[in-house]
């Protein structure tokens, strides 16, 4: 049976996506899980995956087009389908915007909503790949009985990368919520139930024959564009990314597109017209009053689920910290030559790999640190592979990608590794595999400028360490004459629990013995 991949409502504001790239042509078979498309928000590039295995036969979009919440990607044909199924339902159709992609998405509707064929329809939680098969529900905004407006956030959800917000896709009553707060939802079953107020203009659009419709159609398209009302602005990813870069509140740009789409064209003529600073216009013709002001926004995505994580963690783990000088001069001579040499091959070779690789090297002697223990403190899990966090600072908040059995890897593996996720984090596409699994985390306050820290477990490992700035600082040789050296102060937490301060200290010490010669790390290597 051919089935279409609906592209779901993911909240935070998005309605739309741009393609990016096809992974696969048409006619080309394809497993569970394998990347299908690539598309692009306004907030980060998301890869779409198969649900199953099949045979893709159709892209509803070309690279470079706009597709819509509620419309169809592409469809697959699923192994083992019959051939008349598969003409019946491959057949490409238009998709309604709205209440039908629900069903599209896992081809179920609640049996308990009593009018679901009338103008009650369940919003079924979407499959949004990457993983996620499931979210805890955060917080309910409306209860059973509530009136909605399109767009109001009716429910927040967490998955293990974010808190997202669910808006409402039209008007009307919330008639059933399938879970109380607290409760995990599973991809494919519904959250909640809406019934249309009764009004039917979610479906005059379908209907040409409609004279009302078509003279308010014909109305508008006579009208001046006009800004978007209500802080909202139809317009596709790669406009709004325009409008950031040029510093603009794009629902302030007037549409010249269908139904008020602002074009690209539209933000470079706001800008033209001198538009483009209202702010800054107002804070000249009065600065005195430019002081005591205070700005509120909700913490969302990654940063909402980094604070949930951060607080869970000092919360439930006893936190003891320890901190140590590296003298990194030797270290730092060896990269300056397999640095320059290196990259006449293609190999960006930072110090980061030497940590990484060095802090492998000492888990394999001290293995308590590369274990976890369990929400009731009843069983602590030792971990044969080195999976090896890096905190990376991005656009969108804090995300720890981890390199994975580093115990495996030569030196340059890390570095290519380093390279990748690094590049992944910044750009926004960072697979949820390389999110999860990690056992011990490295973070580098050095390239901000910092030195000693106290930084927070990245729950359920048991330990962190936060990596200072290297200074040229004096210190004494041998013979107690003062000499220049490289010194880096590295910044231990530990789960108190099962880890002790002189494992901590004998543990540094030993990763310290790495770095600072680093000859016998590469023996060790051998």
């Amino acid at each position: 049976m051919s089935t279409d991949f609906i592209l779901p409502d993911i909240g935070e504001g998005i309605v739309e996506c741009e393609i990016v790239e096809w992974v696969v042509a048409e006619g080309d078979s394809v497993k569970e899980d394998q990347v299908v498309v690539e598309v692009m928000t306004d907030k980060a590039v998301v890869e779409i995956p198969a649900k199953s295995d099949g045979v893709v036969v159709k892209h509803y979009y070309a690279k470079g087009d706009v597709a819509k919440v509620g419309e169809a990607l592409f469809a697959i044909d699923e192994e083992g389908s019959s051939s008349s199924e598969e003409t019946a339902e491959s057949k490409p159709q238009p998709k309604e915007p709205a209440d039908s992609s629900a069903d599209e998405i896992k081809a179920t509707a609640s049996e308990e909503s009593p009018q679901s064929s009338g103008h009650s329809n369940d919003f079924i939680l979407p499959d949004i790949g990457e993983g996620i098969v499931e979210c805890e529900i955060v917080e309910w905004h409306v209860q059973q009985g509530d009136q909605v407006k399109e767009d109001q956030v009716v429910v927040e959800v967490m998955t293990d990368k974010a808190v997202v917000e669910i808006p409402a896709k039209t008007d009307g009553v919330v008639s059933k919520l399938y879970h109380a707060k607290g409760e995990i939802a599973k991809v494919g079953d519904p959250l909640f139930a809406l019934q249309g107020t009764g009004d039917v203009a979610a479906d005059a659009p379908a209907k040409a024959s409609s004279d009302t419709a078509a003279s308010n159609k014909a109305a508008s398209a006579t009208e001046a564009p006009k800004a978007a009302s209500q802080g909202k602005a139809l317009a596709s990813p790669a406009v709004r990314r325009r409008a950031r870069e040029a510093g603009i509140d794009i629902a302030a740009v007037p549409g010249s597109g269908s139904k008020g789409r602002v074009l690209k064209e539209d933000i470079q003529s706001y800008v033209e017209g001198g538009k483009d600073k209202p702010a800054p216009a107002q804070a000249t013709s009065s600065p005195s009053k430019a002081t005591g002001g205070s700005r509120t926004e909700p913490l969302k995505g990654v940063k909402a689920a980094m604070a949930k994580l951060m607080a869970e963690s000092v919360r439930t783990i006893p936190h003891f910290t320890y901190a140590e000088e590296f003298d990194l001069t030797e270290l730092r001579a060896m990269h300056k030559k397999l640095k320059a040499k290196y990259a006449d091959k293609g190999v960006k070779l930072t110090l980061m790999p030497f940590f990484i690789k060095a802090l492998s090297l000492a888990l394999k002697e001290y293995p308590i640190m590369n274990a976890q223990l369990n929400d009731e403190a009843s069983e602590i899990t030792y971990f044969e592979d080195h999976n090896i966090g890096m905190a990376v600072a991005t656009k969108i908040g804090l995300m720890v990608p981890n390199i994975k059995g580093v115990q495996n890897m030569t030196l340059l593996q890390v570095a290519e590794e380093v390279t990748r996720l690094t590049n992944a984090a910044r750009d926004g596409k960072v697979a949820q595999a390389d999110m999860k699994g990690g056992t011990i985390t490295i973070s580098n306050i050095g390239v901000v400028g910092g030195t000693v820290t106290t930084p927070i477990i990245n729950k359920p490992e048991a330990a962190i360490v936060a990596l200072g700035k290297v200074q040229s600082l004096p210190r004494f040789d041998e013979q107690g004459a003062v000499v220049a050296r490289d010194i880096m102060t590295a910044s231990w937490s530990g789960d108190h629990r099962i880890i002790d301060g002189a494992t901590v200290a004998n543990f540094n010490n030993r990763w310290k013995e790495f770095l600072e010669d680093p000859s016998s790390m590469l023996v060790e290597m051998a």
